[in-house]
C-alpha cells in the first residue's frame, strides 16, 4: 500500500524514522551528548545575529544565482510513523525579475514554475498540464503573489527574497551560535534559531561568499514535530541564463488550466480543471 503524503500547510512540509535506533545512539554517546545538548551556544555575543544577517544580506544583493536542493520532509502517518520523502530542485534566479524552480520529486513527479517579468507560469509535464498568469513585477511581488494571491508554495522562497534579512530578523525569537564545522567539506558556521512556532537550524558558509549549506526546519507544534531538510550544492553566483530560460512555451499536448484561486474570474471556462494549492504536505520551505 503506498504511503500517503498527508500533513499541514506553511510553506514546504515534512515526512520519517525508528526510535529504537535513537535510544540506542543516545546510550553510547551518554554524556558527550548531554553536555552538547545543554551548551549549543559559543562565540561571543550577538556573532550569530551577525552570521545570520551577513548570509541573509548576501543572498539580497546577489544579481544572479543558480543552485541545486535535495531536501526531504516528513510526513506524519495515521499509524504515528513519520515517513521521508524526497526532492530535487534547481533553482536560478536573475533580478530583478526572472527566476525558474525546477522540482522532481521521489515518485518521479515533476514540476516547474517560472517566472518571466511578465507572467507567472507553473507547469507538469508528468499531467501535460500547466497554468499561467499576468504579474508584471520584481521577483518580491510575483513571490507575494504566488504563495499569497494564488494560495501556493514556493519552498526556499524566503532566500530568493530582497526582504530576507527583515523577515529571520523579525521572526527569529532566539538564536545561538552552535559550532565552527568543516563537515560538509568548507569551514562553515553552525546556527539555532526559534521563531514562534518552528526550530531551525542554518549552515552557512564561513567566509566572502556566506552561502547556506544545510537548512533543517521542525515543526514544534505539528504533531510528530516532522522535520524538513535541505541541502543546498553547485551554488554559482554567474550562472548563464538567458531571458529564453525563464519563459514557458507550452509543449504539443499540455493543457492551459486555471489557477484555483482565479476561478471566479475564469468561471466561463466550465471544461479549466484548476491548480489547487497543495494541502498535502506541510509547506516549511517559506522559512
Amino acid at each position: 500500500m503506498k504511503q500517503k503524503r498527508v500533513i499541514h500547510p506553511m510553506e514546504i512540509i515534512v515526512k520519517r524514522v525508528t526510535l529504537t535506533v535513537v535510544v540506542a545512539m543516545a546510550f553510547c554517546i551518554g554524556t558527550v551528548a548531554n553536555a552538547r545538548a545543554q551548551t549549543p551556544a559559543g562565540g561571543a555575543p550577538g556573532e550569530a545575529k551577525a552570521i545570520l544577517m551577513g548570509m541573509a544580506e548576501f543572498m539580497a544583493k546577489t544579481q544572479s544565482v543558480s543552485v541545486d536542493v535535495r531536501d526531504s520532509y516528513d510526513v506524519y502517518q495515521e499509524s504515528g510513523q513519520k515517513i521521508e520523502f524526497s526532492e530535487m530542485r534547481k533553482i536560478t534566479m536573475v533580478r530583478p525579475d526572472r527566476f525558474r524552480v525546477e522540482v522532481e520529486e521521489s515518485d518521479g513527479d515533476k514540476s516547474m514554475v517560472l517566472f518571466d517579468g511578465k507572467e507567472l507560469t507553473i507547469s507538469s509535464p508528468n499531467r501535460k498540464v500547466y497554468a499561467k498568469t499576468q504579474k508584471p513585477g520584481s521577483i518580491d511581488d510575483a513571490i507575494a503573489y504566488f504563495v499569497r494571491d494564488l494560495g501556493m508554495k514556493l519552498p526556499l522562497s524566503v532566500l530568493m527574497q530582497t526582504t530576507a534579512p527583515k523577515e529571520l530578523d523579525q521572526r527569529t525569537q532566539r538564536l545561538d551560535y552552535v559550532e565552527n564545522t568543516s563537515i560538509f567539506g568548507t569551514p562553515a558556521h553552525h546556527l539555532a534559531g526559534r521563531t514562534e512556532s518552528i526550530d531551525y537550524q542554518l549552515w552557512i558558509e564561513d567566509g566572502d561568499r556566506p552561502l547556506p549549506l544545510r537548512l533543517v526546519l521542525t515543526y514544534r507544534k505539528e504533531k510528530g514535530q516532522p522535520q524538513f531538510r535541505a541541502q543546498f550544492s553547485n551554488w554559482n553566483l554567474s550562472p548563464e541564463a538567458p531571458s529564453s530560460l525563464f519563459e514557458f512555451v507550452p509543449p504539443s499536448g499540455v493543457q492551459q488550466i486555471a489557477f484555483h484561486a482565479q476561478l471566479p474570474r475564469v468561471a466561463s471556462q466550465p471544461s479549466a480543471k484548476p491548480v489547487k494549492p497543495n494541502k498535502s504536505k506541510k509547506s516549511g520551505g517559506q522559512k
